[in-house]
């Protein structure tokens, strides 16, 4: 559970990860040797290793997907 000033707490290591989730339950889960992904219902929130304990965030989830541009019209065809 994420403390109230915002911190994932195991033994005597202090993650800091947002006061915006303080109270809710997150999951962590080992991906490799001494790394973990912290996780918040669907969404991976991103990555910490104990040495560190300071956690890398993945990419974001509701970043702005942009269409690819088409080829064939610019601009200036479309006004001509």
């Amino acid at each position: 559970m994420i403390t109230s000033c915002g911190r994932i707490c195991i033994g005597k290591k202090k993650i800091n990860v947002s006061t915006v989730l303080a109270g809710q339950n997150v999951g962590i889960m080992q991906v490799e040797d001494n790394i973990w992904l912290v996780q918040f219902m669907d969404f991976d929130i991103g990555y910490f290793g104990m040495d560190s304990c300071r956690i890398e965030p993945t990419t974001d989830p509701f970043g702005v997907k942009l269409l690819s541009m088409c080829s064939v019209y610019t601009a200036m065809s479309v006004i001509r």
